[in-house]
């Protein structure tokens, strides 16, 4: 029996599996797909969970109740020796162990790409996990609470005021549901004037969505800065030290929130741990057919899909161009990369991988969108439309489609979700404190010292909590060793 190794549980490692499970042979192989997350995110519903228009769980698919037949490992795989067929996978309690192979799909998909901006990792989040998008939701909404009980001034401008790094389809479709979000809020806070909430997207090409043509692009910028927000093209974010966000064009201003949205970078681990062929981005080699290497040097037992992997893409006409990175192609991707692998496993002929685009669609927030197939361009409330019923069929299982609907629907009817839930990263807090409103301080949207300084309240009671717990209780102040961890 071969053994068939899947690192990563993306979108192409998930369809890779899931196919391979369906067409495998009853003791022809066994499969183990190893993620650090166990589930497999939907990452064109990030911006609406972000603004609230999804569940964030509808957006998870979980591996181990879909891969029935797949053996599913949450870790990470920290280095691979395709050359001994091992694989260095490390768990969850931090230890680490050898997984031997026969067969390796690399599907570890990309991580967000950063520079090194003074600032940015103190104050940036991501938007690439259902935890980022959580966050963001929570952030947004905690801001609006805080600066209704401020005074007009800096502090209330702050907080309502968020920033969006990157104009690809990430930036621009959170920014349009953030905008959106923002409208639909002012009607709870009558303490807020509508002008008041600041919305910047910070591009540094001098457009947005590079994969629509200019005439579409033009029209998603009057777009936006129509519905109050604030686009700054061929600018460049230098310093975002404190919260006070500095650009390359002279502008500057104190932001609430800072996404980074700003493209893809190469999985570090194929990047730099793998005995792979890797080009110059980080990016591992495969032919036409996804099979490791060149035509006239070939890896054997080993594929590649998705994000992380160089693929040829053979329908266009420009010499060497690659397939976009998108959700698009990871999935068809991951389905011929299973039939490939079965058809070398068999002795048969391989397929290599050709798709043309159907087409690119975003969401600019409620009833706003754009679409474009070859030169038909649709905007406003159909393509919006179009949006929602392309992503609702292409979601993995018909539960989540039918959950994403749902909610939907009931949304049209009753409105959008306002309600917000900061504590969830701090579970504990509430319970140290032990009631004590002076040791339970509430995390500033925006920023991560703040959440520090709930950790330390959380792991360290503070002096009023700590005198109160020497008074006589009828049960021990003190935790066992084994519950005295930090939130």
């Amino acid at each position: 029996m071969r053994r068939i190794l899947i690192v990563g549980g993306g979108y192409a490692g998930f369809y890779a599996a899931w196919r391979l499970e369906k067409r495998l042979r009853r003791g022809e192989a066994e499969v183990t797909l190893v993620d650090p997350r166990g589930f497999m995110t939907y990452q064109p519903f990030l911006p609406e969970v972000a603004a609230g228009s999804v569940e964030a769980r509808h957006v998870a698919v979980s591996l181990r109740a879909h891969l029935r037949r797949t053996r599913v490992v949450t870790g990470h795989v920290t280095a691979v020796d395709h050359a001994h067929r091992t694989a260095t996978v490390r768990t969850g309690d931090g230890h680490e162990r050898a997984v031997r192979y026969d067969v390796l799909v690399v599907t570890a998909g990309a991580v967000t790409r950063t520079f090194p901006v003074p600032g940015l990792r103190d104050e940036g989040i991501g938007l690439k996990h259902v935890e980022e998008a959580v966050a963001v939701r929570d952030r947004v909404l905690t801001s609006f609470d805080a600066a209704a009980s401020l005074p007009p001034g800096p502090e209330r401008e702050r907080h309502l005021t968020v920033t969006v790094v990157g104009g690809g389809f990430t930036g621009v479709e959170l920014f349009g549901e953030l905008l959106a979000l923002s409208r639909d809020l002012l009607r709870h806070y009558p303490e807020l004037r509508g002008d008041e909430p600041r919305f910047h997207l910070v591009e540094a090409r001098d457009r947005v969505l590079p994969e629509v043509t200019d005439r579409p692009g033009r029209a998603v910028v009057r777009e936006l800065t129509r519905r109050g927000g604030r686009v700054h093209l061929d600018a460049q974010v230098l310093s975002a030290t404190g919260g006070h966000v500095v650009l390359s064009t002279g502008e500057e201003w104190d932001t609430g929130l800072l996404v980074w949205t700003a493209g893809n970078g190469s999985h570090p681990v194929v990047a730099n741990h793998t005995d792979l062929p890797v080009g110059e981005r980080g990016l591992v080699v495969v032919r036409g057919d996804l099979r490791v290497g060149t035509d006239d040097a070939p890896v054997p037992d080993a594929w590649a899909a998705g994000d992380n992997a160089a693929v040829p893409d053979l329908t266009s006409d420009v010499p060497g161009a690659r397939t976009v990175p998108n959700a698009q192609h990871a999935v068809r991707q991951g389905r011929l990369l299973a039939d490939n692998v079965l058809a070398d496993l068999r002795g048969r002929r391989v397929r290599r991988y050709r798709h043309r685009s159907l087409g690119v669609v975003a969401t600019l927030g409620r009833h706003h969108g754009v679409f474009q197939y070859r030169r038909v361009v649709l905007t406003g409330w159909l393509a919006w439309a179009f949006h929602r019923g392309y992503h609702v069929l292409a979601v993995p299982t018909w539960e989540r489609k039918v959950r994403v609907a749902l909610l939907w629907a009931s949304a049209g009817l009753f409105g959008r979700d306002v309600v917000s839930l900061p504590g969830v990263g701090h579970p504990r807090a509430a319970f140290v404190a032990g009631g004590d409103p002076d040791a339970l301080v509430p995390p500033r949207p925006g920023g991560d010292r703040s959440r520090s300084t709930l950790v330390a309240t959380c792991g360290r009671p503070s002096s009023r909590v700590a005198a109160r717990s020497t008074a006589p209780q009828t049960a021990s102040p003190t935790a066992p060793p084994s519950h005295r961890r930090s939130a």
